[in-house]
């Protein structure tokens, strides 16, 4: 009886995504999970260890602007003196812990009551390092983790002029109240020359030429240029534990 012979499987109308994986495709695959899988206990170790470190603190404002304001320019200065009364009257400022409108608050803040200048940190390639005036600080690997938690308690949140990422933080905080994931509480713009290019753009374009907010929606935020015109919103604010 003759043996049959050993027909070589065909794969020629299989779909691309039925067909059997390569042993070295099998490996690779195997390598992408597990990056992907200690990425995500990487993020929730974030999460938990920054929780845990804002839940010491009580009465928190946090700070944003420019890490590359100088200490002669007027709004660093501005930015020291609200640090100043602010922890003057009790409050913990929170910082991204640079240079700039960060130092400017945690140095205010730090000539008054160290323990109440905090710093949550993140490595950037040039211009962030934790300033000398923060006592207390968090370093964070992800930018969206570490933004979570300079949003993650407050009960006010100031604006000085600053970058990409400062506009970023106030688009993100004001979205928020907006759409009612986070309860109304100042969001204050430090700086009316700065600011309002940028509200007569929400005004103009977005409200009277697109609709795409409502008139209501630039009520959202308070415009300010003094630390003490600041501390009158900060005042009026509650605190609150969780994000």
């Amino acid at each position: 009886m003759a043996k049959k012979k050993n027909k070589k499987k065909s794969f020629h109308n299989v779909p691309a995504h039925k067909l059997p994986m390569h042993p070295m495709e099998q490996k690779l695959n195997l390598k992408k999970m597990s990056d992907i899988t200690w990425r995500i206990f990487r993020i929730m170790s974030e999460f938990v260890e920054g929780f845990q470190f804002l839940s010491q603190f009580k009465k928190e404002v946090t700070i944003f602007g420019s890490a590359r304001l100088s200490p002669q320019n007027k709004w660093y200065k501005e930015a020291e003196k609200l640090g100043k009364l602010l922890a003057k009257s009790g409050y913990t400022v929170i910082t991204g812990g640079g240079p700039g409108i960060m130092e400017a608050a945690n140095k205010g803040t730090h000539s008054v009551d160290p323990k109440k200048s905090i710093g949550i940190n993140i490595q950037l390639p040039t211009e962030q390092r934790t300033n000398p005036y923060v006592t207390k600080s968090k370093g964070f690997y992800y930018f969206f983790t570490r933004k979570v938690m300079l949003a993650a308690s407050a009960q006010s949140y100031i604006f000085f002029p600053g970058g990409f990422g400062t506009a970023d933080e106030f688009f993100e905080m004001i979205t928020l109240v907006q759409t009612k994931k986070m309860q109304k509480l100042p969001v204050i713009l430090v700086n009316k020359k700065f600011w309002q290019p940028l509200i007569s753009w929400m005004e103009n374009t977005l409200i009277k030429e697109y609709q795409t907010i409502s008139p209501e929606d630039v009520k959202l935020f308070y415009v300010v240029n003094t630390a003490e015109e600041a501390m009158k919103y900060i005042k009026k604010s509650r605190e609150r534990t969780i994000f």
